[in-house]
C-alpha cells in the first residue's frame, strides 16, 4: 500500500501540526507493508528530519509573509502548486494521498485529510485576511476531494460535520500525543538549559504557543497583573512561542510586563529545549479561546506539571478531568486558580498524579495505528507491522 504523505507542515516554526506530521511520518516508516512517499510543495522529498526542514532565515520568512498579502501572488501560488502536484502524482492513482494539514491536491486516487481545527471559518477574526481568503478556498476544495477525514478531537469532528454536512461516519477522531521527551525531571537535569533562559526549576509559571489573538494571552496578562507583587516576583510568567500575527498591542503589553520584572518572553524555543522548559515549570496555564487539540496541555501533563486551562473547544476532552478549567473570559477565576496552583500543595499533588495518568492514554504509536486503520478502509485491505 503506497501512502503519499504531505509533509509540508514540517517547517519553521515547528508548531503542533508540524510535530504531528513529523511524528506520524516516523511511526509510519515502521510499517513494513506501507511504502511511504513524503510529499511537499508539489513534489516528492527524501529528508524527513524535522531539524533539517525547520531552518528558515528570518529574511526569507518575512518575504514569504509579505507576498501572501498580495492577492494575485496567493492565487498564482495556488495554481502553481496544483499544477506541480498534478504532474508529480499522475502515475500514482493506486496510492492513497494523506493531507496532514487539511489540504489535498486534485488526485485520481483515494484521499484522506486531517483537519486540526476550523478556526479560519469559525474564528476568522483571529487571522489575517489573506490567510482567511487562502484557507477558506482550500478547505472547501478538500471537503470535495477527500473520501475520509481525520480530526484530532471529537469536538472538531462534530464541528466539521455541522459546518459542512460531511457525514459523521466518514470522519475519524484520532488524538495526538507528545514526545517521550516530555516527562518529569529533577532539578539537576534541567539546570543547564534553564540557566540559558535565566530560569530555575519550579520558579516560574509557563505558557507556550504562538502569540496570536486566538490564544487569549490578554486575559492571562490581566489575571497575572492582579496577583500580589510578591507572588509575581517569586513565580514570574514565562511566555514561549513564535512571534505570531495581529499582536502589536499584545507584544507591547508583554514588553511592559518584562520591564516590570514579572514576565519573560523567550520567543520560539528549540524542540530539544522545550521538554526541559516544561518540566521546570511550577504551573502551566493555557487560556486559549479555541483549540483543535491543545498539544501543549498534554505536554505539560506528561511533564508532571499541574495545568490550568480554559474550558473551551477540545481542551476538556484532552485534559480528561486532570486540569482546573475556567471560562476563557473569566479573569477573576483564572487569578484564583493560579494562586491555588502555586500555593496549595494538596491540590498540586493531586493534579500532578491525575495529569500523568491522563497523559499515559496518548501515544504516537496509537495515533499511527489508528491512521493506518483509516488507510485500510480506503484501500479495502489489511496491513500489519
Amino acid at each position: 500500500m503506497k501512502i503519499i504523505l504531505s509533509v509540508d507542515p514540517i517547517k519553521f516554526p515547528l508548531t503542533g501540526i508540524g510535530r504531528y506530521t513529523y511524528e506520524l511520518a516516523k511511526q509510519l516508516q515502521l510499517y513494513s507493508d506501507l511504502e511511504l512517499l513524503p510529499f511537499a510543495n508539489g513534489s516528492f522529498v527524501d529528508d524527513l528530519s524535522a531539524e533539517g526542514q525547520i531552518i528558515n532565515p528570518r529574511k526569507a520568512d518575512w518575504l514569504k509573509n509579505h507576498l501572501r498579502k498580495i492577492k494575485l501572488v496567493t492565487k498564482a501560488y495556488q495554481v502553481l502548486k496544483e499544477v506541480r502536484a498534478k504532474y508529480a502524482l499522475k502515475d500514482l492513482d493506486g496510492a492513497i494521498f494523506h493531507g496532514t494539514n487539511f489540504y489535498v491536491p486534485k488526485f485520481n486516487g483515494a484521499c484522506v485529510a486531517t483537519f486540526h481545527d476550523l478556526s479560519v471559518l469559525t474564528y476568522a477574526q483571529y487571522h489575517t485576511p489573506e490567510r482567511v481568503r487562502y484557507m477558506q478556498c482550500e478547505l472547501e476544495r478538500t471537503l470535495q476531494r477527500a473520501a475520509l477525514l481525520i480530526t484530532d478531537s471529537e469536538y472538531i469532528r462534530q464541528e466539521i460535520a455541522a459546518y459542512s454536512g460531511y457525514s459523521l461516519d466518514k470522519i475519524y477522531t484520532i488524538p495526538l500525543a507528545c514526545s517521550d521527551a516530555f516527562h518529569p525531571r529533577e532539578a539537576s537535569s534541567t539546570a543547564l538549559i534553564l540557566a540559558r533562559f535565566g530560569l530555575k526549576q519550579g520558579a516560574y509559571v509557563l505558557y507556550t504557543g504562538t502569540i496570536e489573538p486566538r490564544k487569549n494571552i490578554d486575559v492571562l496578562l490581566d489575571a497575572y497583573s492582579t496577583l500580589p507583587d510578591a507572588v509575581r516576583r517569586r513565580w514570574p510568567l514565562v511566555l514561549a512561542g513564535y512571534y505570531g500575527w495581529r499582536n502589536s498591542r499584545l507584544h507591547a503589553r508583554i514588553r511592559a510586563a518584562v520591564s516590570a520584572g514579572w514576565a519573560y518572553y523567550l520567543g520560539y524555543v528549540a524542540t530539544e529545549d522545550l521538554p526541559y522548559l516544561f518540566a521546570g515549570a511550577r504551573l502551566f496555564v493555557f487560556p486559549s479561546h479555541y483549540e483543535g487539540f491543545g498539544l501543549p496541555v498534554l505536554e505539560a501533563l506528561a511533564s508532571g506539571v499541574p495545568v490550568i486551562c480554559s474550558n473551551s473547544s477540545s481542551l476538556p476532552e484532552v485534559t480528561g478531568g486532570a486540569a482546573s478549567l475556567f471560562d476563557p473570559e473569566d479573569i477573576d477565576k483564572l487569578r484564583e486558580l493560579i494562586l491555588i496552583g502555586l500555593e496549595d500543595e494538596a491540590w498540586r499533588a493531586a493534579a500532578i498524579s491525575k495529569g500523568l495518568l491522563q497523559a499515559s492514554n496518548f501515544s504516537w504509536q496509537k495515533c499511527a495505528r489508528a491512521t493506518v486503520d483509516v488507510y485500510q478502509k480506503l484501500a479495502g485491505s489489511c496491513y500489519y507491522l
